[in-house]
């Protein structure tokens, strides 16, 4: 019997990536290290708010969020990104984030967590625009949408594509400045919200993106059995990934990890789960 995956986070005040288990056990995710495991059984949903599925639900290999329709609407009844809690009492920051030249967007998260957010999202640069009551970041995140075009969501697609590409530090962090002015010289802001002077963070050494090769190969879903191996090389929000021994460098989104039984295979051990190309302009071939 495997460890039942619960998915990666960042510790607070961490710079190490960990793999969750189920009963609260953690696997450090170390750059330059090997890393490999074996499905079994078959993914089961994850539950809400703390609470184990009732059904014990079995879901899609390719979903990304690991939950049963029943699950996912409790789940929401308290979610802040679906504006179910606006009285909620803590105190939010508006964050730009930079995934790659051209990729920026803006988004909230509760203080109290830091940084957290933007790592779990892969954001290479971020910087903090302002800090307040919740319905006053939400009312900034919306005013910097409809005056700047600046969007809420980025594709993980484009953001894998972009990783082995990087500018330099100088103009990674260039990009994020411009939109700060911007975005702070826009009228409208809540009064509630008190601004913040701009500084950048740059996460490209936590993240190990330094000289990253492209990626061959994301792999579209686990399977019963199906074994995934190979050098960790770089960890990127939900992304890991991997040198193989015969497939190149092949990335995993831990999302699709979360709700199987894994088990230990070899770091040698042959890629054998289903897999999407990715074209020489860093596109993947066919939805994932």
């Amino acid at each position: 019997m495997g460890w039942r995956c619960a998915g990666v986070g960042w510790p607070s005040g961490a710079r190490v990536c960990v793999l969750r288990w189920e009963g609260g056990r953690v696997s450090p995710l170390v750059i330059g290290k090997g890393l490999g495991f074996r499905a079994e059984g078959v993914r089961r949903c994850v539950g809400a708010r703390g609470n184990a599925c009732p059904m014990a639900a079995v879901v899609p290999g390719r979903a990304t969020q690991v939950r049963c329709p029943d699950c996912a609407r409790l789940d929401r009844v308290h979610s802040v990104a679906a504006d179910a809690v606006p009285d909620d009492p803590r105190t939010y920051r508006v964050y730009l984030a930079w995934f790659g030249p051209g990729m920026l967007k803006v988004g909230i998260t509760a203080e109290e967590r830091g940084p957290a957010r933007l790592l779990e999202q892969g954001a290479v640069v971020f910087a903090w625009l302002g800090r307040g009551p919740l319905m006053a970041a939400r009312r900034t995140e919306e005013l910097l949408r409809a005056a700047l075009g600046v969007p809420d969501r980025i594709a993980y697609a484009r953001k894998r594509a972009a990783r082995a590409a990087l500018p330099g530090p100088e103009e990674r962090v260039a990009e994020v400045a411009g939109l700060h002015r911007r975005a702070l010289a826009l009228p409208g802001w809540a009064e509630s919200l008190e601004p913040i002077a701009f500084e950048a963070v740059d996460h490209v050494g936590v993240f190990g993106l330094d000289g990253l090769p492209a990626a061959d190969a994301v792999v579209r879903e686990l399977v019963d059995g199906g074994a995934v191996a190979g050098r960790l090389v770089a960890v990127a929000g939900p992304d890991l990934h991997l040198r193989t021994a015969s497939d190149g460098i092949v990335v995993v989104d831990t999302r699709l990890m979360t709700g199987w039984d894994l088990v230990g295979a070899g770091e040698g051990e042959a890629l054998t789960v289903p897999t999407v190309g990715v074209r020489e302009d860093g596109v993947q071939d066919g939805l994932f």
